[in-house]
């Protein structure tokens, strides 16, 4: 049986900041569905410390890039959880980092096919199946944004930069589209954070610590302080907050 519970989609949910938000939401009430593209193991591991904390959670395979599977995932979150109520857009990639000129054509094509693209299919169905203009209930969609939209990230992957200045961009123009449609749209930007994507785009592995001195705070974030501000803002307590973008990176 579908629950009373509200119910979250969070696209590229079996690691990271995403893991982190569906487990949360899962203690704090709400059945969860996550997206994952390859990782099958790491996605059922999330669904287990959801379901321990008494959500219902569901898995859904697929591409965000690729526009049938992003109806698909929404398709198949609603038929095991019911209608939703909330959509975290947070599936995302950098790429090897490095400079620009010396960057493959095939970097940036996936970057903003899956940054850029993947997130506007993402959010274009959320509003679809959350508008009450259309008949749906209402609800609200959090974009994962980063700081590096504001910083550039020169001479790391300046493209990924550019793809989240998008992100930035469509939180802001779609908060105001469907302002009376019963949807908020805000954003989260997270500075440097302690996941895997800094192991996955740099050979650097000593990245973190090497650049914590320009951090005004001194330390890495942990995905679970970026997951809490995502809750804030999909919460009743932020029921008059649209078109925000929330810094969550440690004064940077």
């Amino acid at each position: 049986m579908q629950s009373k519970r509200p119910v979250v989609l969070i696209t590229g949910g079996s690691r990271g900041i995403g893991a982190s938000v569906a487990q949360l939401a899962a203690s704090r009430g709400y059945d969860v569905a996550i997206t994952y593209r390859s990782e099958r193991e790491a996605a059922e591991a999330v669904l287990a410390v959801c379901r321990a904390s008494g959500a219902q959670a569901v898995a859904c395979q697929g591409d965000v890039a690729v526009e049938a599977d992003v109806l698909r995932m929404f398709d198949e979150a609603e038929a095991g959880l019911g209608p939703l109520s909330h959509v975290v857009n947070n599936a995302g990639i950098t790429g090897r980092s490095g400079r620009l000129e010396d960057t493959p054509a095939e970097v940036l094509r996936s970057c903003v096919d899956i940054n850029v693209t993947g997130a506007l299919f993402v959010a274009r169905e959320a509003v679809r199946r959350l508008s009450t203009r259309r008949g749906g209930q209402g609800g609200s969609i959090v974009n994962v944004s980063s700081v590096a939209a504001k910083l550039g990230s020169p001479g790391e992957y300046v493209w990924y930069a550019a793809s989240k200045g998008a992100i930035d961009s469509l939180t802001i123009g779609l908060s105001r589209e469907v302002a009376l449609d019963g949807i908020r749209v805000n954003a989260v930007s997270p500075g440097m954070t302690r996941t895997d994507i800094h192991e996955r785009s740099t050979q650097d592995l000593g990245r973190l610590e090497r650049l914590k001195p320009f951090i005004p705070m001194q330390r890495i974030g942990e995905p679970e302080e970026i997951a809490e501000a995502v809750l804030f803002l999909m919460s009743d307590a932020a029921s008059y907050i649209t078109g925000a973008d929330l810094p969550v990176s440690g004064g940077r």
